[in-house]
């Protein structure tokens, strides 16, 4: 096994929270190594479909039914198509496990770029609400941080990816750094003056997005087009991504080594010194196994991903981490609870339509449960994400009169799809599976992870509100539909090595770092000790740069 020594830091991971420690820790003068399990893929050169439209597309961008047969899940669920498939895991090659009559869909990334290549890229500030939430609610599990903790970081962090949204002024609902807002449509207007006129207390908001409105030059980065097709790469760089954002400016200093096809299986640890002497990981190219060692490790690949390389990380002949002296690694696994879509027909302003793709839409920020207890029969609240759209006229006849037909637009209709917060739960856990093992030998992860009763509620409640806003708001022709709720759906994973004050109930310390090594770091969705019902890639950044500057300034002082 080959070792070297000659980086300060280890980055595992490439995703927004991976790319963000690069950066950091390179800026601060660190010699960086990264690591990142996926396939190298370069900015704008390696987006093989970006700007193609579906018929330069193979199977005119559709799946093949044999590569959906092909797959576990990712497939089937719609998270992948030929444009983007490179940037996606093979659920075949690199499987994992789950229960019997539990399910989880684990969405990874197979790309260096992780998760940033292929997110949602809806930017919220957590407020002073999220993470006081698990003391208010008696719920096990408090914060060791707060909002004021958090906010100069959410600052740095939106100032430089860039933002666009509307500034409203809710406590419940920080404002970011923001560039101008994506502009509603002309339906979306009409709809938010009557749904908030009739809904007192309620709001409908512009979206915010890592899709720039305003260009960066500096960082050669250009607004967004309004293309649409962000899934496929953006060779514009309007959209935040490792690529496009954090690899250029960790490259720039000079420090940065990327190692990309590298498995990390584990870390070496000193129980003595209480310190992570080592990084071990896999060749996937070679399967050559190899050993590299620094002073500092950021474990940021992703929440299950770094939960499991830390249940892996064991002496020999024992079951049990090194890092899991509190007996909470692998426990409290959280994602976001959202199968519940709303939509209806909105009459009038046939003569307008709307020109362009646009990234996002609008959303609906919670109202259930701010400051308290409102009597509905579940803690915490959900928001909707939607928007208002027309599509082209249904063909209906034949020939000149049904030319003639699809030249006018179907009726305007909003729809809107309801993102709930899953309480943190002891039960909700993941393990390394005792006899089975990957292709590198490495156990599989093993999910045991349910949505509670809590849960289930909040979405019924989130569908009949929905139902009953979009009807008070004028809408006709309204219609709710609710999937089955799977765990990993909404690709929100949080939770499995939890931040908190105390060692005996956390693996984590207040500045992401874990109590038995005080030289690693966990930055990404592991660290959460709950979920708000906001997207929370955000909150992952503005912990990482935080992070950074904690680990660089103890250094120092050492």
């Amino acid at each position: 096994m080959a070792a070297t020594n000659r980086f300060d830091a280890i980055v595992i991971g490439s995703g927004v929270s991976g790319g963000f420690a690069a950066k950091e820790l390179t800026e601060k003068g660190l010699r960086v190594l990264m690591l990142d399990r996926g396939v190298m893929v370069e900015h704008g050169e390696g987006y093989a479909y970006d700007g193609k439209p579906a018929y330069e597309v193979p199977a005119r961008n559709i799946m093949p039914p044999a590569l959906v047969k092909s797959d576990y899940f990712i497939a089937k669920h719609g998270y992948v198509a030929p444009s983007n498939r490179a940037f996606y895991n093979d659920d075949r090659l690199n499987p994992y496990a789950y229960d019997e009559g539990s399910k989880f869909y684990w969405i990874r990334p197979a790309a260096v770029g992780g998760k940033s290549l292929i997110w949602g890229r809806w930017c919220f500030r957590w407020s002073e609400e999220d993470f006081e939430a698990n003391k208010r609610d008696g719920i096990d599990g408090d914060w060791p941080i707060r909002y004021g903790d958090v906010a100069p970081w959410y600052s740095y962090v939106e100032k430089y990816i860039g933002v666009s949204g509307s500034r409203e002024n809710l406590p419940y609902l920080p404002d970011s750094e923001f560039q101008p807002p994506i502009p509603m449509n002309v339906a979306e207007k009409w709809l938010k003056q009557n749904l908030e006129s009739r809904f007192p207390g309620r709001k409908l908001i512009n979206t915010r997005l890592s899709n720039m409105t305003e260009d960066k030059p500096e960082q050669n980065r250009t607004k967004c087009q309004f293309r649409n097709q962000c899934s496929n790469g953006c060779s514009f760089g309007a959209y935040f991504s490792t690529q496009a954002v954090t690899l250029p400016a960790a490259r720039a200093t000079g420090r940065l080594t990327l190692q990309s096809d590298a498995v990390v299986t584990s870390l070496d640890y000193d129980p003595k010194a209480k310190r992570v002497t080592g990084v071990r990981y896999i060749d996937t190219k070679t399967g050559q196994a190899q050993s590299v060692q620094a002073d500092l490790v950021f474990l940021c690949a992703s929440a299950m991903a770094s939960t499991q390389i830390l249940l892996n990380s064991r002496p020999a002949g024992s079951d049990r981490s090194h890092f899991d002296t509190s007996g909470t690694l692998g426990r409290y696994v959280m994602d976001h609870i959202f199968r519940v879509g709303v939509d209806g027909e909105i009459g009038g302003m046939q003569e307008f339509i709307e020109y362009g793709r646009r990234p996002g839409g609008v959303y609906i920020p919670r109202f259930r449960n701010i400051g308290g207890d409102d009597g509905v029969g579940f803690k915490r609240g959900y928001g909707y994400q939607g928007g208002a759209y027309r599509t082209p006229a249904a063909p209906v006849g034949f020939g000149a009169s049904m030319k003639h037909g699809m030249r006018n637009y179907a009726p305007w209709h909003f729809s809107m799809g309801a993102f709930g917060e899953c309480l943190p739960y002891a039960d909700n856990h993941v393990s390394l599976h005792a006899s089975k093992v990957d292709r590198f030998g490495v156990p599989l992860l093993r999910f045991d992870v349910r949505f509670h009763d809590n849960e289930l509620k909040m979405m019924a409640d989130a569908r009949a509100q929905g139902e009953a806003m979009l009807r008070g708001a004028g809408l006709t022709n309204v219609k709710s539909s609710e999937q089955e709720h799977v765990p990993g759906d909404a690709i929100h994973e949080m939770g499995g090595a939890r931040m908190g004050r105390d060692p005996r109930t956390s693996v984590l310390d207040a500045w992401s770092r874990a109590h038995e090594a005080t030289n690693l770091y966990v930055t990404d969705g592991a660290q959460m000790a709950s979920a708000s019902c906001v997207n929370p890639s955000l909150t992952f950044m503005a912990l990482t740069a935080r992070a950074a500057d904690h680990a660089v300034k103890q250094r120092t002082r050492a």
